[in-house]
C-alpha cells in the first residue's frame, strides 16, 4: 500500500469536505439575508453570492497540493509517511479555514443586506480566513 498515494488523496478530500460545508453555511446566511430583503421590499444585493461563493477555493489549493505531493511521492523525494502525515494536516488545515470563511461570509452577507454598506470590510475578514488555506498549501508544497 502506498501511503504517500493516501495522503495525496487525503488532502484533496478533506480540503473539498471543508469547502462543502463552508459553502453550506455561508450559502444559508445569504438565503436568510435576502429573505429578509424580499421581506421587507429591499433589493437583494446579489453580491452576496461572493460570499456564498468564497470557500470553494480550498477545493483548488487542496487539488494542487495533492497534484504537487503525487508528483513527489513518484518520483520518490517525498517520504510516504511524511506524505500521510502532510495530506491530513494540510486537508485540515483548509477544512477549517473554509468552514470560518463560510461563517465570516454568512455574517457578511447578513450585515450587508441589512445595511448596505461595508462589503470591503467584511471580505476582508474573509480574505484573512482564506490566508490559512494559502499559507498550508505554499507550505505544503514547499516541504
Amino acid at each position: 500500500m502506498n501511503w504517500g498515494m493516501i495522503g495525496a488523496g487525503l488532502v484533496m478530500g478533506i480540503a473539498a469536505m471543508g469547502s462543502a460545508i463552508g459553502i453550506g453555511i455561508a450559502g444559508q446566511g445569504a438565503i436568510g439575508a435576502w429573505k429578509r430583503c424580499y421581506l421587507n421590499n429591499k433589493p437583494a444585493p446579489f453580491l452576496l453570492v461572493v460570499f456564498a461563493g468564497a470557500p470553494l477555493t480550498q477545493t483548488i489549493y487542496g487539488f494542487l497540493l495533492m497534484n504537487s505531493m503525487k508528483g513527489k511521492v513518484l518520483e520518490g523525494t517525498l517520504d510516504p509517511l511524511f506524505s500521510l502525515g502532510l495530506g491530513l494536516a494540510a486537508g485540515l488545515a483548509m477544512c477549517m479555514s473554509a468552514v470560518a470563511q463560510g461563517k465570516a461570509g454568512a455574517a457578511g452577507s447578513d450585515a450587508l443586506a441589512e445595511t448596505g454598506k461595508g462589503f470591503t470590510n467584511y471580505i476582508m475578514v474573509v480574505g484573512l480566513c482564506e490566508t490559512v488555506a494559502l499559507f498550508a498549501m505554499v507550505f505544503g508544497m514547499i516541504a
